[in-house]
């Protein structure tokens, strides 16, 4: 068969294609107010040297070894991440899957009849017959007013918006895992607080006995002494259930089944590091879920250049070239050929009952609301980091006065303890002494825990260590191209 004309036909209606427009608005990034510095900013202490940017790995500024090893498992194991990249690459596709509607397409028919004609007809060839044939088809729809090319640009901030919510997703997993840990470190604190306090406890009942066996306690303390040492000891034996929660919880997040994962008790020894801080305009260039929602509303203005483009006419164009014969082994060297150019359509849209128009409106309110979703993304980040930055400065002030109420609080014990000693005041006395000491110990842990999770939270807030920069391209929103996409059959 001779197809000599169709790749002719195609580079002319490609040169056509070509000049075609391109209606609907061109995209505009959306005016987003940003106020100068935050307010929370006052007093803070930046980072030595003063570094603009956090780390790529930011958790390592934590300086601690285990957890370093926990995040970079999170990064390779994740399943949620693993979903989401999935995700990313099917949006790739879909960017692929628009672009081929550049191209025009092509099929093979391979035809097969068996026929006998009318009785009584005069015909050329009578009795029961049989016809083979075979046509290559080719069709193509020019991309005139740039219908097509809108679609393929949604398509892009679509893949762009898919990669900022990867790494937003892969920011707060590494943030909740960070959280997770360091809450698993304050329990182990408080664990060791209270089996220190039990050890105390025990070495106080053993004093009471002494003194009830010398005739100078009565049994009433030796009870009351017991009482508080079995409670501190069923305290500290219920805070396992919250530690293992916890492990099991880091194992899931690392990618391991809870039996996969054990962390042994270490304690917490975590200072709260200098994180570097920036201006609230640059907030919007390191949040990843900042700029998906800004790449969400340019794939939402490009769809009303879809919607417009489906008032003005269509062309459709098509071209089919084939041979027939009697026998099969003929079809391909003396069949009868023919070819036929067209048809030629072009659609002229008149009446839809207002179709058209609801799906422009759609379209535009889509883009509104899309704005208004950035806007408020925006916003909740501006939040987040006055919320962190608060946080560690109140907590900082409050750790400050903690410490003297901890230390006049063991000072109390202290005293009177050596008073209970020389009989001035009774154990009910130190009991109420010990119980306080031991609430303002363990406030002083769940500071330290609350500072570290205000820390990591800051983090977050302000994009770990990532930017813009790390959106991929549209050339690199499109994928890796395959020409084996092109082929007849799949090779996957």
């Amino acid at each position: 068969m001779n197809f000599q004309f169709i790749p002719s036909i195609t580079c002319s209606l490609l040169a056509t294609c070509l000049t075609g427009c391109t209606v609907g608005p061109d995209y505009v990034r959306p005016q987003v107010a940003s106020p100068d510095q935050f307010k929370e900013i006052k007093g803070w202490k930046q980072a030595q040297p003063n570094d603009t940017v956090l780390p790529d790995k930011w958790w390592e500024v934590f300086k601690d070894a285990q957890l370093n090893a926990l995040e970079e498992q999170v990064n390779v194991a994740n399943q949620s991440i693993a979903q989401a990249e999935a995700q990313y690459r099917q949006a790739q596709s879909l960017v692929q899957s628009a672009a081929s509607a550049y191209f025009p397409t092509a099929t093979a028919t391979v035809t097969v009849n068996r026929f006998r004609a009318a009785s009584g007809q005069s015909v050329a060839v009578s009795g029961v017959r049989n016809l083979f044939g075979g046509v290559i088809s080719a069709a193509w729809a020019p991309d005139l007013w740039g219908g097509v090319r809108r679609q393929v640009e949604a398509s892009e901030a679509g893949a762009q918006a898919s990669a900022g919510a990867l790494q937003a997703l892969r920011l707060s997993t590494q943030t909740t895992l960070a959280q997770s840990y360091f809450q698993l470190r304050v329990v182990d604190a408080q664990i060791k607080l209270l089996n220190d306090t039990v050890a105390t406890y025990d070495k106080t009942l053993g004093i009471i006995k002494n003194r009830y066996a010398a005739g100078i306690a009565a049994k009433s303390e030796i009870v009351q002494a017991e009482t508080q040492l079995e409670s501190t000891r069923a305290q500290a034996i219920n805070f396992g259930v919250q530690r293992a929660q916890l492990e099991h919880a880091i194992a899931v997040l690392t990618g391991k089944s809870p039996a996969e994962l054990s962390i042994g008790i270490a304690t917490l020894n975590t200072l709260i590091p200098s994180i570097p801080q920036s201006l609230p305009s640059q907030l919007l260039e390191r949040r990843p879920d900042i700029a998906a929602a800004e790449r969400t509303t340019a794939s939402a203005n490009a769809q009303i250049g879809v919607a417009k483009a489906a008032y003005f006419p269509n062309l459709n164009l098509a071209a089919s070239d084939g041979q027939q014969a009697t026998l099969l082994s003929n079809v391909l060297t003396t069949g009868a050929r023919y070819w036929a150019l067209g048809p030629a359509a072009l659609a002229i849209p008149l009446f839809d009952g207002g179709a058209r128009g609801a799906r422009l409106q759609q379209a535009i309110d889509v883009y509104d609301a899309s704005v208004a979703a950035y806007r408020q993304v925006v916003l909740t980040g501006f939040q987040q980091v006055e919320d962190n930055l608060a946080a560690l400065r109140i907590l900082e002030q409050e750790v400050q006065v903690q410490n003297k109420a901890l230390a006049a609080a063991q000072q109390a014990v202290q005293l009177t303890t050596n008073q209970y000693k020389a009989g001035t005041v009774s154990y009910l006395e130190v009991m109420v002494n010990q119980a306080a000491a031991l609430a303002n110990e363990k406030t002083s842990v769940d500071l330290q825990g609350q500072r570290l999770g205000a820390s990591v939270l800051l983090v977050q807030a302000l994009g770990g260590g990532w930017n813009t920069s790390n959106l991929p391209t549209k050339e690199q929103a499109g994928g890796e191209f395959k020409w084996s996409q092109f082929f007849p059959v799949p090779l996957n």
